[in-house]
């Protein structure tokens, strides 16, 4: 009988790849078929609580690779179809990325350490919409109609504040983890 081994597995970078792909796929998806709002709002999309889990499952790098992929496609997909302006695509991933960073980050610090992270993150990405739609509509930048001046540019982009209802998704993404830590484990990721 040969003793066990203390060493830890890592995932290889085709199970890293591959994970990004299918994961990016999911992404797409969940931004794209989304509850459509009026202007400014968007959408809600179904995509937090996925990349929200696979940051904690895969850790930092891979969540946030699939999760700037994914968005981006998702978004082009509505930008194309939809008419949305072009911006919307790179907006997406300057919010989210950094969004599944900072979540990937905690994902051993403990339960409440992750908790207060994802809510943390999705006041990065309410921020990161609301910051640069506020200047867009106050100057009439990207499309974004035509200036308004800075106050009133900001009154405007206020309907982002709403991104916070994101932070209902937590506890999905918590449960989600939970169901799919034994075969991330078993890919090697911990």
């Amino acid at each position: 009988m040969r003793p066990e081994s203390t060493q830890t597995v890592r995932p290889s970078k085709a199970t890293s790849l591959s994970v990004v792909i299918v994961f990016s796929a999911l992404i797409a998806v969940g931004t794209f078929l989304s509850i459509k709002l009026p202007t400014p709002l968007g959408e809600i999309t179904w995509s937090p609580p996925i990349y929200l889990a696979l940051s904690v499952l895969a850790g930092p790098i891979v969540g946030a690779e699939a999760t700037a992929l994914g968005s981006f496609i998702g978004e082009s997909f509505n930008v194309a179809l939809l008419g949305w302006p072009a911006i919307y695509a790179p907006g997406i991933v300057w919010a989210r990325a950094p969004e599944a960073f900072i979540v990937g980050w905690a994902r051993k610090k403990g339960t409440r350490m992750l908790v207060a992270a994802m809510v943390l993150a999705t006041a990065f990405e309410t921020l990161a919409f609301f910051v640069p739609d506020g200047f867009f509509y106050a100057y009439g930048l990207f499309g974004y109609g035509s200036p308004a001046g800075l106050a009133s540019g900001f009154v405007v982009a206020s309907s982002d504040l709403l991104t916070m209802l994101d932070a209902a998704f937590i506890p999905v993404a918590l449960l989600l983890i939970k169901v799919a830590r034994p075969p991330f484990r078993r890919l090697g990721f911990d």
